[in-house]
């Protein structure tokens, strides 16, 4: 095979010649019209959509959330291609772009089309449209573990102080959270004494919404003081 390769080279060095000439050409032509960047684009602009689903396990996730957000998107002008990813609690769907496309124009659409999908989804969740992202997007991953403290913590912690410090930090467009156990407040009703007390769940619905809701401020104001 090799020699015949040889054979054939020497015989016809000019058609090699011919070849390699047209291989630099090409060459430079490309390098003329590469764009210069500190971070060259070595993949296409990607868009990814994240939908956490609380409660629901891989199987749901994937029939309840995902396919129907791929359903509502496909066709979308623009898209390349399309792959998503469905874990408990979590529906990741990543959306690639043609080259030379408005991007941004595609990412208006796309997010047109899941405001449609409200009362399609399941009641509470809502899917997320990431920042768009490029080949230099994602830059650190890392993991927060304790002996002391537990998982519900471990994640308020993370929330409320290290998210808040590293979304100051200039150049960081987003920062992406998984894992831990998000801090809630369950009420937990008694059949037996709604019943005894003639109390309804519309009742206590209502109860906790007004004891949850945000309220304006406003002043009470006497002689002498001014009270907040």
């Amino acid at each position: 095979m090799m020699s015949a390769l040889v054979r054939f080279s020497i015989r016809f060095s000019g058609v090699i010649i011919g070849l390699a000439t047209l291989v630099v050409l090409y060459g430079f032509y490309s390098l003329s019209r590469s764009n210069l960047d500190v971070f060259p684009e070595f993949a296409p602009t990607q868009l990814v959509i994240q939908t956490e689903s609380p409660g629901l396990s891989a199987e749901l996730v994937e029939s309840l959330v995902t396919q129907r957000i791929e359903t509502t998107i496909a066709g979308t002008v623009g898209i390349a291609s399309m792959r998503s990813q469905s874990i408990p609690g979590l529906s990741i769907v990543t959306i690639i772009f043609n080259e030379k496309t408005d991007v941004y124009r595609n990412r208006q659409v796309i997010a047109e089309r899941l405001s449609t999908l409200q009362n399609k989804l399941p009641k509470g969740i809502t899917p997320n449209i990431t920042p768009l992202t490029s080949s230099a997007s994602t830059v650190l991953g890392f993991g927060v573990t304790s002996k002391t403290r537990s998982l519900s913590e471990l994640r308020t912690m993370v929330d409320w102080t290290i998210v808040p410090h590293l979304m100051a930090i200039p150049g960081v467009a987003d920062v992406n959270v998984f894992g831990g156990k998000i801090r809630q407040f369950q009420v937990q009703v008694d059949p037996e004494k709604m019943i005894k007390y003639g109390i309804s769940l519309i009742q206590i619905e209502d109860a906790v919404r007004k004891s949850t809701g945000v309220r304006g401020n406003g002043f009470i104001e006497n002689k002498n003081q001014r009270i907040v």
